[in-house]
């Protein structure tokens, strides 16, 4: 018999299953170790603070205490004067300044004293370079857990946090104006308003005037990993300028979606001026074909959703308040790119570049 034992289905499937155990075991052990990190950067961030304040050591003390760690750990990263700043001001940033003499005195029983359970419990779960970028940039804890939420919600790397960070989506997140707390039930209602911001950034690309609708539906497919990022987790792209024939007429979407959260498709039509009431009318008539025409038994009803350069908030509510279908309008903004006689007044990268180190220096 030629057969071999790693040719053997049942082997295989053993072999599977071994492997999905062990990838469980690091993926635990990892987030413990990030865990134990983060709580130990906290605790060394107090022990700082405490320092400086009670200890008459001297304006070097932190690079001392830091060359002394790293000659003890040579293996261990961490222990940089700049390492050691930030976990003083991560501790600064998370314990109420009313209590943190009794926080430090705490922290030999508990690593997380002077922070509330349930968000030490999630910042232990992100990384630290996530963690730095998020009170370096927010002005408040509620801010910083936003955030935090997020990240571990949609599961962002670092570069995506930051590009939600710059882009304030705290600010935005749920502030479209929409009729779906009369279309929709109650929980589905808040998950649906929710995947809605206002107003949408679109600063990855770049139109001169004069552009239309079609011109940003053209960028906005170019850029659909870009575009996606922006709607947020759950929104599959169907495709652009999607045709459905009605009674004979063709008709075409300008950007058609599905939710896989909500279990809906979601039908995004562009306005490169200011909202007028005719456009929910339109858009009302889309999500009754795509609810006719593409929706399946299993869906939620088509959400809709109105972008524009502009609007007024009480003209959007007129317009939505006797609207059957669900829907939502928003405004977006674009990177437009500026004449020639004004770029020379822009700064340059160095100039950026030692505002920044600036804006460090003052952190610290």
């Amino acid at each position: 018999m030629n057969t071999t034992i790693a040719s053997l289905a049942d082997y295989q499937d053993w072999l599977n299953t071994i492997k999905q155990r062990v990838v469980s075991a690091r993926l635990r052990v990892a987030l413990a170790a990030n865990s134990e990190l983060i709580a130990l950067y906290y605790e060394i961030g107090a022990q700082i603070l405490d320092r400086e304040t009670h200890a008459r050591w001297g304006s070097g003390f932190i690079d001392a205490f830091s060359k002394d760690l790293r000659q003890t750990f040579p293996d261990v990263g961490g222990f940089s004067s700049k390492n050691l700043r930030y976990c003083r001001a991560f501790f600064r940033f998370y314990c109420d300044p009313a209590i943190w003499q009794q926080a430090v005195a705490k922290l030999s029983d508990t690593p997380w004293a002077g922070i509330d359970e349930a968000l030490a419990a999630q910042l232990a779960q992100i990384p630290w370079g996530h963690n730095i970028l998020i009170f370096t940039k927010c002005s408040s804890t509620a801010e910083a857990g936003f955030y935090i939420a997020q990240t571990l919600e949609q599961g962002w790397s670092r570069d995506m946090l930051a590009l939600q960070l710059k882009s304030r989506l705290h600010e935005r997140a749920g502030k479209a104006v929409s009729n779906f707390s009369r279309t929709f039930p109650a929980p589905q209602s808040d998950l649906a308003q929710q995947i809605l911001k206002d107003p949408y950034t679109f600063d990855f690309m770049a139109l001169t005037d004069p552009y239309n609708e079609r011109d940003i539906e053209c960028q906005l497919t170019e850029h659909i990993t870009r575009f996606l990022l922006e709607l947020g987790k759950g929104f599959a792209f169907v495709g652009r300028q999607y045709h459905l024939e009605i009674a004979g007429n063709d008709y075409y979407l300008d950007l058609l979606f599905y939710h896989v959260t909500l279990k809906c498709y979601v039908v995004i039509e562009l306005k490169n001026r200011r909202f007028i009431p005719e456009y929910a009318g339109k858009l009302n008539f889309y999500l009754s074909a795509v609810d006719s025409l593409l929706k399946r038994s299993d869906d939620q009803p088509t959400i809709g959703l109105l972008l524009c350069r502009d609007k007024n908030n009480i003209d959007v509510e007129f317009a939505l308040r006797d609207m059957g279908k669900p829907m939502g309008v928003s405004e977006y903004t674009l990177a437009e790119n500026l004449p020639d006689n004004l770029k020379g007044a822009l700064p340059t990268v160095e100039e950026i570049e030692q505002d920044l180190q600036q804006c460090e220096k003052t952190i610290f």
